[in-house]
């Protein structure tokens, strides 16, 4: 650890709250469907679409209208893609050669790329087409994250309605999103990453030569495109198995530092506009001060723990320095620590080092950090309505306190919002849990496990809580292109998306019909370092629901594995 270090770390995560920002603002014009600088450009595109699909743009809906539109609309995106990765051979662009998915694969990718979560039970160079890259994996990284900030703006509107009943429309805001942000900006970000060095290619590959004389087959993608959205949209999910730790997909240190900030720049843009929508920019500014003060925690965590040699060398009186193990060695430990955190805090994003291959510490921060929800910064707009869901049980924990009825941000938290904040979060430890206690035991699944014992244990726990958060990325030594995996994690990641968000907007529709109300002397205030602190302990012991159990399945999985022994001897 030195200055250095500490200085890149803090100026990674200043920089992507700075440039929240500017997006922020705009990103509230959008959500508002107010005039932008990109009208004269888009707008007739924006008209026409609405034209082609019968979208009246003026027709609001009610919560269950918008979550049907959702759940129609995920439906449709999953049927799609499913089509497209099993007959990937009968489409066009597949220079490669590759064969249709398997069932099972297509099944767990289509329902990996709809609900933004990106896990890749595959290895992408080696088996999923340009086609499907471009037509099938790329457009989902659009529309998934989409959809997910259309969710986010529901609740904008809630909380700035009187006794309104519409939230939007889903079709208008997943059209808007996708054609006035994600598009242009991608479009930038798609630029700049071919002039510092991402191939952009419809080839299958080229030939090399190497040292020795032999010839060598590099294949090639349209990298920087899919490299655009997929860090943007806070989605993982490369070309390349090895995600921005290939050097076609991360050249560089100008890169490395753009797909960081890029990664996590919407997750705290959302609560900006979130802020400016409902007329609280200083709530909005305490939550994402919550957010960046979990990823500098985060990152200073993993920065320490990853700057000292591994114990089992230090016990072998080997000199070993750092424990470069496993990190992305051409950017440092430093990057290392940020992206990770990132990384981990957001939804995934293509993480640049393997956290198999962490200290026992980092690997337990990286886990941590995904089982808080993946609201730190989170991914695009479920970081904003995740942390909105933890903001509502910290109002009604403090209103228990004092003994009042708790509002946030003039609605009154009641029963019925407590009741859905719930079932929201608890989705999480049913799912992790539940899949990774029977994958624990079950021989079938242990026949993927490369690592036996706690280790093991630890990549079952990872799967799950990667697949449950909607995150994709991955703990490494775990083989999961089985029937077992791609089923079990693909229920998990369907859980993770649609059982957070239909209570999520539950919630939205319940506040929206409520009155605004002014605040007054006792109401909690909800703009300063108190209910930060408060916050952040309502986060902590959420993420605990599910972390401090798992710790349990431990010794539970060695007593079985010991009877186990036993029983066969």
């Amino acid at each position: 650890m030195n200055a250095a270090g500490w200085t890149e770390i803090l100026l990674t995560i200043a920089l992507s709250v700075a440039l929240a920002w500017p997006l922020g603002v705009y990103l509230a014009r959008i959500w508002r469907g107010e005039r932008t600088w990109l009208d004269p450009v888009l707008q007739p595109v924006e008209r026409l679409a609405y034209a082609a699909f019968g979208v009246k743009r003026d027709q609001s809906q009610t919560w269950l209208g918008y979550a049907a539109s959702f759940l129609a609309f995920s439906a449709a995106s999953f049927l799609a893609l499913y089509l497209i990765l099993r007959f990937q051979n009968l489409l066009p662009l597949n220079p490669q050669g590759f064969p249709g998915l398997s069932p099972h694969l297509s099944f767990n990718t289509a329902v990996s790329f709809v609900t933004n979560t990106n896990w890749q039970s595959y290895t992408p160079e080696q088996t999923v087409s340009t086609f499907a890259q471009m037509a099938g994996l790329t457009s989902h990284n659009f529309l998934s994250a989409a959809a997910g900030m259309g969710v986010a703006a529901t609740l904008a509107r809630a909380f700035a309605a009187d006794r309104g009943e519409g939230l939007g429309n889903f079709w208008v805001d997943l059209t808007r999103i996708s054609l006035y942000l994600l598009a242009p900006v991608s479009l930038v970000l798609a630029v700049a990453y071919m002039a510092l060095g991402v191939p952009q290619t419809l080839l299958a590959g080229v030939t090399a030569h190497t040292i020795e004389g032999a010839k060598q087959t590099i294949a090639l993608f349209p990298t920087a495109s899919q490299e655009a959205i997929k860090q943007l949209g806070t989605n993982g999910g490369g070309i390349f198995n090895a995600n921005s730790a290939h050097p076609f997909e991360n050249p560089n240190a100008w890169t490395n530092l753009i797909e960081i900030v890029s990664m996590n720049v919407l997750g705290y843009a959302c609560v900006v506009a979130f802020g400016r929508i409902v007329l609280a920019r200083r709530d909005a500014r305490a939550l994402v001060a919550v957010m960046a003060l979990f990823v500098l925690g985060a990152s200073a965590a993993l920065y320490a723990a990853e700057t000292r040699p591994a114990p089992a060398l230090v016990a072998a009186h080997a000199d070993a320095g750092v424990n470069m193990e496993g990190k992305e060695v051409r950017f440092g430990a430093p990057s290392t620590a940020v992206w990770t955190a990132a990384t981990t805090g957001a939804s995934d994003g293509g993480v640049n080092a393997m956290h198999d291959s962490f200290m026992p510490l980092g690997g337990g921060v990286a886990l941590f950090m995904i089982q808080l929800g993946e609201i730190l910064p989170g991914g695009v707009g479920s970081g904003l309505y995740g942390m909105l869901v933890m903001a509502l049980i910290a109002v009604f924990v403090a209103g228990l306190m004092v003994g009042r009825t708790p509002e946030y941000l003039g609605k009154k938290v009641e029963a019925r919002e407590i009741k859905y904040a719930m079932l929201a979060v608890l989705i999480l430890p049913l799912a992790i849990l539940g899949f990774a206690g029977v994958a624990a035991v079950l021989p079938v699944a242990l026949k993927g496990l490369a690592n036996p014992g706690a280790h093991g244990l630890s990549e079952i726990l990872y799967a799950y809580s990667s697949a449950a958060g909607n995150n994709g990325s991955a703990f490494a030594g775990l083989t999961a292109n089985t029937p077992w995996w791609n089923t079990t994690l693909g229920i998990g990641m369907l859980l993770g998306r649609f059982g957070y968000v239909l209570p999520v907007l539950a919630i939205a529709g319940s506040l929206a019909a409520k009155p605004k109300l002014s605040a007054t002397a006792g109401t909690f205030p909800t703009d300063g370092p108190l209910f930060a602190g408060l916050l952040i302990g309502v986060i902590l012991i959420m993420g605990g629901l599910q972390f401090f159990p798992a710790l349990a399945l431990g010794p539970i999985v060695e007593h079985f594995q010991a009877l186990q022994s036993v029983a066969a001897r």
